[in-house]
């Protein structure tokens, strides 16, 4: 018997693939997520004879991806392809180790459908070049992390500030102060939120400008070593040492052409990470910061005593539940275990601060 989650999974997978085959410009592409789509659709069936079911009785598309399917309208499509290639890598490491555990041999089934789609691109003579790198170069930057950082942000400014407040709340009954309070960790996390992204980006970006600079000046000044390198890139890759050699010497030729493969082969930079603004990111990371921040606050804004630290925590507990409940977007894990646990994480650290806070108030006022 196949579990009916595991059959779901596969449903789910061939209905998002064929939802991005018909949002794919490229013809090419699309027909790669159509293979894929049929591929987990006789997944699907297959795991439904085992169950004594028949194609007619497989499940429809599960919340999650309609939902997903909500966000590709909003979002873009690329985010689905994202979230749904890193749900199957981690489906696929356990039962990878599924199998280390149980000592049983490993099976060409387990690798993860990433791999699949892969094989099925290298596989199919249809498709040029050119697409098959532009198809990686988004199978490597879309992953889901806008979406994902979103989430994440949001849950930081939740969980921090709801914990700030309940300790506030705890050795003060004023309302002013806790609002004060409030809105001076909202504040001051989003800024150092803000700051942090920031920097990460710029170091990024010049750290990158820095190595590709003098990528350009070992070429001008060293074209036959370089020339050397790129021929032993390739040849690390199974290319025969002639053709690796007379690939190398032909890019070497032209020098604009030539860096550009250096810095993508050599220094495994992407060009495409250059582009990001480090202070869209930044802001970016302000507002999702401060929009998770700012929940547990609103109550102190009309009330304060134990009235408002019991709407604070009510609305914290919502918005920890929407958050966890998003988070299985990526996990597949479900709805109602990932947002109770995200719940009672948060309502944890807040009874701890509040409790310390409570202490601490009991002690000064003594």
């Amino acid at each position: 018997m196949v579990p009916l989650k595991n059959i779901q999974t596969e449903v789910d997978a061939s209905f998002l693939y064929n939802l991005l085959a018909e949002h794919e410009a490229d013809e090419n592409v699309a027909h790669v997520f159509r293979e894929m789509s049929a591929i987990e659709y006789g997944h699907a069936v297959a795991f439904a004879a085992k169950n004594n079911l028949k194609p007619e009785d497989l499940p429809q598309p599960s919340a999650r991806a309609k939902v997903l399917k909500m966000i590709g309208k909003i979002l873009g499509y690329d985010y689905v392809l994202g979230v749904l290639l890193d749900t199957e890598k981690s489906i696929s490491n356990a039962v990878m180790g599924a199998r280390k555990k149980s000592n049983t041999s490993s099976s060409i089934s387990d690798t993860a459908h990433v791999t699949i789609l892969k094989n099925i691109l290298n596989d199919n003579k249809q498709v040029a070049g050119s697409n098959l790198a532009r198809f990686e170069k988004r199978h490597r930057s879309v992953g889901g992390n806008a979406l994902r950082a979103a989430v994440l942000g949001g849950n930081d400014g939740l969980v921090s500030n709801f914990s700030l407040v309940m300790g506030i709340a705890g050795a003060s009954s004023g309302q002013s102060e806790v609002l004060l309070t409030g809105l001076a960790g909202l504040l001051a996390g989003a800024l150092s939120m803000a700051l942090g992204e920031w920097i990460s980006v710029k170091s990024s970006q010049e750290l990158f400008e820095n190595q590709m600079a003098l990528e350009m000046e070992e070429l001008e000044h060293n074209p036959e070593g370089e020339e050397k390198e790129l021929a032993l890139i390739y040849m690390t890759k199974g290319i025969p040492e002639t053709q690796a050699m007379q690939m190398a010497k032909d890019i070497i030729s032209n020098k604009d052409l030539a860096h550009q493969v250096l810095v993508k082969e050599e220094l495994g930079i992407n060009a495409e990470d250059l582009k990001g603004s480090a202070m869209e990111a930044a802001v970016t990371s302000f507002f999702l910061f401060a929009l998770g921040a700012i929940i547990p606050v609103v109550p102190f804004f009309f009330t304060g005593g134990m009235t408002a630290v019991l709407w604070s925590a009510g609305f914290s507990a919502i918005g920890l539940f929407l958050i966890g409940s998003s988070i299985t977007l990526f996990t597949g894990k479900s709805i109602w275990f990932s947002g109770f646990r995200q719940v009672i994480f948060g309502l944890i650290a807040a009874a701890i601060t509040f409790g310390i806070g409570k202490w601490i108030g009991v002690s000064l006022a003594a």
